[in-house]
């Protein structure tokens, strides 16, 4: 063969090596972001780790607070560096509508553990058009009881209540559940919540009951802050979500209690950001995550439920305590008596709205 050729040839394939090997390169590793605290690390034990493990696939995992306002901005720029991003269903809601988000391929989810089709598996709206359903988990309130004498709180009501409860409060920095603990604690029963709050007075009137108790609370950010300001004594009682504090009972043996009634009930979904570079690999992860394995494994780490119903039967304890889980669960039967599911639809419509007044409200 004419020697120009086989140069022609050697360049030609080095070239399509160094393709391959940008594409390799490129798929071989993934950022997810997530909520941090407690709740990353039992993502991380129970499907990144194991993910990790099987593919080769590296994952990196970063933390955030919620909200649109990052992911948005690294679209618009068209400079995307994170890939799948694990999030509230109202902004899952909103942010597919925005573009944000890659359209779920829902014939890559896996079937249930019995055999079902995913779509009898999940829970209602646990599948979207642009994310897979992971869990279930509560914003409750928690009080710290070997710093209560007598009475102890027992509702909704008991957190607003400053005369027979004195002391601050903690609470996340956002309008998402507090508006629902708002109404209840003012009266509404669970299930009549989003009728009241349709309606300019309803939402008056919950930004009333927050009045009642604004100069007595101490606002969060982060899950893992709640836990942290119960054992400082920074706050007599503060929302947080159910597990962090099931983490503070188990692992750290904090003398917290949970009230359950009141509870709003949400749910947690994976989505891949739209402009990904890495999709394929963020593609098997996600199918990787919504394993009835993978879902129930969660649950060894933090009380958290699974988004599919097979999952359910493989809840059993928790890894590092061997406490049994299924009584922890935020949707167990005994803790959803007096609870609202928090209607994502009422929050994908209005949640922007909804922000710009608690923005406002927080600075008069």
């Amino acid at each position: 063969m004419h020697p120009t050729i086989v140069a022609r040839i050697a360049i030609a394939l080095s070239g399509a090596l160094a393709a391959l090997g940008a594409a390799f390169s490129a798929a071989e590793s993934l950022t997810v972001v997530s909520w941090g605290g407690s709740y990353a690390r039992a993502c991380e034990e129970a499907y990144l780790k194991p993910f990790a493990a099987e593919t080769g696939i590296r994952v990196r995992l970063e933390d955030y607070n919620g909200g649109l306002s990052q992911v948005r901005a690294q679209v618009e720029a068209g400079n995307v560096h994170w890939d799948i991003i694990d999030l509230e269903y109202a902004d899952l809601v909103r942010g597919c509508d925005e573009g944000l988000f890659e359209i779920l391929d829902t014939s890559m989810l896996p079937e249930g553990a019995d055999g079902s089709s995913p779509e009898d598996d999940y829970y209602p709206d646990m599948i979207s058009e642009c994310g897979a359903g992971k869990l279930f988990y509560s914003t409750v309130y928690a009080y710290n009881h070997e710093r209560t004498t007598g009475k102890v709180p027992a509702t909704i009501q008991d957190f607003f209540d400053l005369k027979r409860f004195p002391g601050r409060r903690g609470m996340r920095r956002s309008p998402l559940a507090n508006l629902e603990f708002a109404l209840m604690a003012d009266g509404v029963p669970a299930d009549e919540v989003y009728a009241v709050l349709d309606t300019p007075a309803g939402v008056d009137r919950a930004f009333r009951k927050l009045d009642s108790i604004k100069d007595r609370v101490v606002w969060w950010e982060a899950g893992a802050q709640p836990p942290q300001m119960l054992a400082d004594g920074e706050v007599v009682m503060t929302t947080a979500y159910n597990g962090r504090v099931f983490n503070a009972q188990v692992l750290e043996n904090q003398p917290f209690t949970i009230v359950w009634h009141g509870q709003v009930l949400d749910t947690g979904h994976l989505a891949i950001v739209a402009g990904s570079r890495n999709i394929d690999a963020a593609r098997r992860l996600v199918t990787y995550a919504s394993r009835p394995a993978s879902l129930a494994a969660i649950t060894r780490y933090i009380a958290y439920s699974p988004a599919r119903r097979s999952a359910e039967a493989l809840v059993s304890t928790h890894a590092e305590t061997g406490v049994a889980m299924a009584p922890h669960m935020p949707n167990a039967p005994e803790n959803t008596r007096l609870a609202v599911r928090s209607d994502w639809l009422w929050w994908a419509d209005n949640g922007e709205d909804m922000n710009e007044r608690f923005s406002a409200w927080l600075l008069r």
